[in-house]
């Protein structure tokens, strides 16, 4: 079984975030991390290697220092990582970054494909769904729970307070909740191999099917009107009351608010 996990970097928000003047994400200024759905779906796959023997590549987009996420993930236990870098490839949004991913996808082998279900740095939730469209294969959304039984994989899909049970047959796409499972650490013989592990770095001209109006900033229809970070709040009202009249004064505004 062969298993491609797309993970991606994303700025550690709470160190705040900045942006570049046309509004796209300054990600070069910025501490990175995992996406935490991502870490899932990765876990997840790394699961099926250990009972099945599976091999779990993992696939992201971003600028050279993307590679960092490549070599967790690999301490981890991936056996490979490819890295999709290229200027022309920058400002993308979902459309573009899936075309992208979907190009590079087309290059590989593969019977499950792996994604978190969104980024916390967009939280759209559509690159996976839109991947499985650009390959034409089946997807299966918000996975809290999954399974490989013969070329099929059951997977508990995730639907208000209760879940829907699904079976697709491979090749297939699964977009993981961080609540599918408990992600491992890294392991210091781990670390060490993925240090010194190559890492296969590939470009627009690696992209297949894909064409150049559908890629990047130029390629992306989706327009930023206005982008900012975390908005200041304002000191508020404040009073100055006794005990009695704090309570009259609260219960007032609750009114005032259609609270109570």
């Amino acid at each position: 079984m062969k298993v491609v996990v797309c993970i991606k970097q994303v700025p550690d928000t709470k160190g705040g975030v900045k942006f570049n003047p046309d509004g796209t994400l300054d990600r070069a200024a910025m501490m990175t991390i995992m996406n935490p759905d991502d870490k899932a779906g990765l876990e997840a796959a790394l699961r099926l290697k250990d009972q099945y023997g599976a091999e779990v590549t993992v696939l992201t987009m971003g600028l050279p220092k993307a590679e960092d996420v490549l070599r967790e993930a690999m301490a981890m236990g991936a056996d490979k990582g490819v890295l999709v870098t290229d200027r022309v490839l920058g400002g993308a949004d979902t459309w573009a970054t899936s075309q992208t991913l979907a190009g590079a996808l087309r290059n590989m082998e593969y019977d499950l494909i792996i994604t978190g279900r969104q980024a916390i740095d967009g939280d759209t939730a559509q690159v996976g769904p839109q991947i499985s469209e650009h390959l034409n294969i089946p997807v299966i959304s918000y996975a809290q729970n999954l399974k490989v039984e013969g070329d099929s994989v059951i997977v508990e899909r995730q639907f208000d307070d209760r879940y829907h049970v699904l079976k697709a047959k491979m090749p297939c796409l699964i977009t993981a909740l961080a609540e599918l499972n408990e992600p491992r650490y890294m392991t210091p013989g781990g670390i060490f191999d993925a240090c010194r592990a190559e890492i296969t770095v590939w470009g627009r001209a690696d992209l297949k099917d894909v064409e150049d109006s559908n890629l990047g900033l130029k390629g992306s229809p989706t327009q930023i009107a206005k982008a900012s970070d975390k908005v200041r709040k304002g000191a508020g009202e404040k009073v100055s009351l006794d005990p009695g009249e704090s309570v009259d004064y609260i219960v007032g505004k609750l009114k005032e608010k259609h609270v109570i």
